[in-house]
């Protein structure tokens, strides 16, 4: 289990590195944006507001 949670962190490391070497800025408000709509749609995945979240997509 610690070692999943590590490769999780060291994936988000490799990224943040990528973008500070190759000066990819451009690339955060995309996986921000990415990472917040997962979540908000695993969240409601099991709730009734889920097919009002699924029809704005």
């Amino acid at each position: 289990m610690a070692k999943a949670g590590s490769s999780r962190l060291a994936i988000f490391s490799e990224l943040w590195s990528f973008m500070k070497v190759r000066k990819k800025w451009w690339l955060g408000p995309i996986v921000v944006v990415m990472l917040l709509l997962s979540v908000l749609i695993v969240l409601t995945e099991g709730s009734a507001v889920a097919p009002f979240i699924y029809a704005l997509f």
